[in-house]
């Protein structure tokens, strides 16, 4: 597996991509990261994705990672959307006839729904914790007159401690406190999720754990339920915190991504 970088005009700044590829690929997978983290994290995730024949292109999106922005602002989610599209058209160029794939986690989960919204041809929409139905503990901080100056925490993000290490060691992850445009911008691209269109016939597979404290599954599942199309499944991992691919059980959630994929796209 050989991995590059690359990047391209994004709506406020320049938007760094991975690429991590297959000597042959046989489908394209876009893959959006979540809050205050950026591509770099999901190596391993593209790994045995790559392992079982995909070409994955992964944006740092702007103010996350390597790309331009203030660090973690996000004044508009829609905007993130569009810079989604541009790299979509780039990837199909560059691979003209291959099936897309699209992955989003948390915050990207949020992200990779909107997009799919959009109606865009999609051959497989993955959903990793998404916090689609926003989280009711985190919106009540919008109704302090400041927020309080606490970054993430670490230790809610899997039940292996060594994630949460990594996570505060990294220098791409943004470990400042919440700002309040970027709140206020997530919540409302939850409100228009819930608010439709359905996903339609895109096969979709949503994945969860059920301990999520940051995109809790109370909160998740009627946004969920609101959008859902036909051709929708699900999976809840007993006992798994908010990041499912750096889970304990993190091989049995990528058997499940892959055996989908496979089917869906054999289908």
């Amino acid at each position: 597996m050989t991995a590059t970088t690359s990047s391209f005009a994004g709506v406020t700044g320049t938007i760094v991509t991975t690429t991590w590829t297959a000597d042959h690929p046989r489908f394209v997978v876009l893959l959006a990261h979540g809050y205050g983290e950026h591509a770099g994290r999901y190596g391993h995730v593209a790994a045995r994705l790559v392992q079982a024949g995909a070409v994955v292109v992964a944006p740092d999106h702007a103010g996350h990672g390597r790309s331009e922005g203030e660090r973690a602002r996000i004044e508009d989610l829609e905007r993130i959307v569009d810079d989604l599209g541009t790299l979509d058209a780039l990837t199909r160029a560059a691979h003209p006839g291959l099936p897309v794939v699209l992955i989003g986690h948390s915050m990207g989960g949020l992200i990779a729904t909107r997009y799919a919204q959009r109606g865009v041809a999609l051959d497989a929409l993955v959903l990793s914790g998404p916090v689609i139905g926003g989280n009711p503990d985190i919106a009540a901080l919008l109704e302090l007159p400041e927020l309080p100056q606490v970054p993430l925490d670490p230790s809610v993000l899997s039940r292996d401690p060594a994630v949460g290490e990594a996570y505060a060691a990294d220098e791409l992850v943004y470990h400042g406190p919440f700002q309040r445009v970027t709140l206020e911008a997530m919540f409302a691209a939850a409100d228009a999720v819930k608010a439709g269109p359905r996903l339609g016939d895109v096969p979709t597979l949503w994945l969860h754990g059920e301990l999520d404290a940051l995109a809790p599954l109370a909160a998740t599942r009627p946004a969920f339920e609101a959008i859902r199309g036909p051709r929708a499944e699900e999976q809840v991992y007993p006992g798994a915190q908010h990041e499912i691919f750096n889970e304990i059980n993190q091989d049995e959630v990528l058997d499940d991504v892959v055996a989908f994929l496979e089917r869906v796209l054999a289908g």
